[in-house]
């Protein structure tokens, strides 16, 4: 009886952590809001040049890339994001609404600091797990250029995740149905 009531026990406490992101989309939402910010205080950089080989005659051979198209950018934007998703917390709005926000500082916090620390490591896991199902085609939006600001979210939570519906009103962001940025997500 007592093993089993464990078993129990076990298994509903990996049930809870697994699922206690209850709204899956206010918190894409918030993981797209932090990219936002990522991609708001990118500064500009030159071209990657990455001819360094000589032929023959002297001549450097290779490529110069773009950095807005490249790798690097992709992966400097998404490195450390979820590490930042652990300064956002759940607040109540009302006793049916809550949203999750960025905490400046926490030690002016009016809830339960303990569960606002909870609250963002579960985002932080939340991030993880959403930026390693859809880490590639993320990469390949930034690369393409279809990520600018203002269309982070759409791209992230409705067309990638599809946490968030387009439909959905009291989540949608703004969206643009004329562009079809989102044909390469067929090829996985």
């Amino acid at each position: 009886m007592a093993r089993s009531f464990l078993w129990l026990v076990s298994i509903f406490s990996i049930f809870s952590i697994a699922y206690c992101i209850d709204d899956k989309c206010a918190a894409c939402n918030a993981v797209a809001a932090e990219l936002e910010i990522q991609l708001s205080k990118e500064k500009p950089r030159n071209h990657l040049d990455m001819r360094h080989r000589l032929d023959s005659k002297g001549q450097r051979q290779g490529k110069v890339i773009d950095y807005r198209m490249s790798e690097l950018r992709a992966v400097e934007l998404l490195d450390g994001l979820c590490e930042k998703m652990q300064d956002y917390t759940l607040e109540k709005i009302d006793s049916s609404r809550q949203e999750w926000i960025k905490v400046d500082n926490w030690d002016i916090l009016t809830i339960d600091k303990q569960e606002a620390k909870a609250y963002s490591k579960d985002i932080s896991s939340y991030c993880g797990r959403l930026l390693e199902e859809t880490e590639d085609e993320l990469t390949e939006s930034i690369k393409q250029g279809s990520i600018k600001g203002g269309d982070v979210s759409k791209v992230l939570c409705q067309d990638l995740s599809k946490h968030c519906s387009s439909l959905s009103g009291s989540h949608s962001v703004d969206t643009d149905d004329d562009n079809d940025d989102d044909d390469d997500d067929d090829e996985l």
